[in-house]
């Protein structure tokens, strides 16, 4: 239980989508938009779990266009993503300021993105504790996760509002949302070239 614990702190608290949009987030629109945007990312995460525990993920996974299609989904809603923190307050008609990432921008991305489903597959038909009584142990293991989440999200969060509240000029918070958004691509980059080299190794 204590290994399944530490591979989730590790897992959840290393910069991926999640949390540097989430960062992002904070950043460029403060504490409202933010917490709209973790109780989304909240709600898409636990769907995927449950979609990991019934068998729906790899049922869809083992079918190559639907693995295809959801990462090709993800990697553009990202960059769509990345471009709403860059250019947050800018008057730009796609990127409005007042257009913020919610509840359903955090859905989405989760329920689109591939390494959720695959870290998720990962934890739990990995570290077994209690192998012997399958609901002790999903459910024990969905409370962890949650426990670990939450937190670590809310921290990521704080570091993007803590950047929103400085009162930064407007020159200044665009460079930061900038950089945040550059991360995230920078992610997104990442995951595009090992998709390739999986999919090269399968042909």
């Amino acid at each position: 239980m204590l290994a399944f614990a530490l591979a989730v702190f590790f897992l959840i608290i290393t910069p991926g989508p999640g949390v540097l949009s989430t960062a992002g987030v904070g950043s460029a629109y403060g504490y409202n938009a933010g917490i709209r945007y973790v109780t989304g990312l909240f709600i898409g995460t636990n769907l995927v779990c449950l979609a990991v525990i019934t068998g729906l993920a790899a049922a869809l996974f083992s079918l190559p266009v639907i693995r295809i299609i959801l990462f090709s989904l993800s990697t553009a809603y990202l960059f769509y993503l990345a471009a709403r923190i860059a250019f947050a307050g800018a008057k730009i008609s796609f990127v409005e300021a007042q257009s913020r990432p919610g509840i359903g921008a955090g859905i989405l991305l989760q329920l689109i993105n591939p390494k959720a489903y695959a870290v998720n597959t990962a934890l739990f038909t990995s570290f077994l504790f209690a192998p012997d009584n399958f609901l002790f142990e999903t459910g024990a293991k969905l409370i962890i996760m949650n426990i670990i989440w939450i937190p670590l999200h809310l921290i990521w969060l704080a570091a993007g509002v803590r950047l929103h509240r400085l009162n930064l000029n407007a020159t200044t918070q665009r460079r930061i949302n900038i950089a945040m958004a550059l991360s995230l691509v920078i992610v997104v980059i990442l995951a595009v070239g090992s998709v390739f080299t999986e999919f090269k190794g399968m042909a």
